[in-house]
């Protein structure tokens, strides 16, 4: 089972140096001249500087090459995964795609799986997901991660082929919660960072992941999910991690707006949307999302720090 790696990031740079101890990788980067480099350099420096790339990893632009292979992974953007997949709809009808992204998307309410469903219906979808650090994937630190597909006999074939020396994979049909896990969570670490940069202390950031972490149940199970997927590496493995990390792009972000100071605009934070299309959801279904509600506020500006910790402690007294 030959496999591509669809985005040059850091995400899916760690997932070809991974996967390229089980043989050949295609790492495909939409920037010609940044492929080159990597083939030529045998490195990505703006993403995974210091990361040497195996010599059976194959960087290239080109898509149609990197659209030969059996499995196709897709390190893209929550955001960017539609534009991606219409555009090229036609060289992945009936091929097995496994989304390694997390997130919801704004426009839809949709995420990854219901994605790649609506956009290449005849395509084999999966999901990839769970508590992970790019750079500790490429270092070759021991990683656990959730594989997601409804179809279970796929499921196994793709657990078999994409676990790898230091990336031990463990399977589940339950696709939408596995997605809600790994998209929730951001919302979640921005709110914990925001806590920790205002000083409000780890008291405080225990108490937002323990009900973070009851509002991504009551989410998610609203959406279909079994409660139980939320338990596993896909919910709170990936929560506390998330959580309690810098190397979180969502914590970090949080922690600016906590600290009151800018944050890269280039980077790319999938939790800001994805606290908006939650508590737009939750709140045209009637669902009791206060934290989420808050972040979203905050994210986009609409609440100060000050504003989300009176709106939090203010609400009335409740059982837990």
């Amino acid at each position: 089972m030959s496999v591509s790696v669809l985005g040059s990031g850091a995400f899916g740079t760690a997932l070809a140096i991974s996967l390229a101890g089980n043989g050949p990788v295609t790492l495909w980067s939409r920037n010609s001249e940044h492929a080159r480099h990597m083939r030529q350099k045998r490195e990505n420096p703006s993403r995974l500087a210091g990361v040497t790339l195996p010599d059976n990893i194959l960087a290239t632009a080109d898509f149609e090459q990197a659209a030969r292979s059996d499995v196709l992974l897709l390190a893209v953007p929550m955001q960017k995964l539609r534009d991606a997949l219409t555009l090229y709809a036609d060289r992945l009808s009936g091929k097995t795609l496994v989304a390694c992204c997390k997130g919801i998307e704004l426009t839809s309410g949709l995420g990854p799986i219901a994605v790649i469903s609506q956009t290449v219906p005849d395509a084999h979808p999966a999901l990839l997901t769970g508590p992970s650090f790019a750079d500790d994937i490429a270092r070759g630190l021991p990683t656990a991660l959730t594989l997601a597909c409804a179809d279970a006999a796929l499921g196994q074939d793709l657990q078999q082929q994409l676990t790898t020396t230091n990336l031990r994979l463990y399977r589940t049909t339950d696709t939408v919660g596995a997605a809600l896990g790994g998209a929730l969570k951001n919302v979640m670490a921005i709110g914990c960072g925001a806590a920790i940069g205002a000083r409000l202390g780890d008291s405080a950031r225990a108490a937002l992941i323990t009900r973070g972490f009851a509002e991504m149940q009551r989410f998610a199970t609203l959406r279909g999910a079994r409660p139980d997927t939320l338990m596993g590496l896909s919910g709170l493995g990936d929560l506390v991690l998330t959580c309690s990390s810098e190397l979180s792009r969502n914590y970090r972000f949080g922690l600016c707006l906590g600290l009151n100071r800018p944050f890269d605009s280039a980077t790319t934070v999938e939790g800001v949307a994805t606290a908006q299309a939650m508590s737009e959801i939750a709140a045209s279904e009637g669902l009791d999302m206060p934290i989420s509600s808050t972040v979203a506020k905050l994210s986009s500006g609409a609440y100060s720090v000050t504003d989300a910790i009176q709106s939090l402690l203010g609400r009335p007294l409740k059982e837990e």
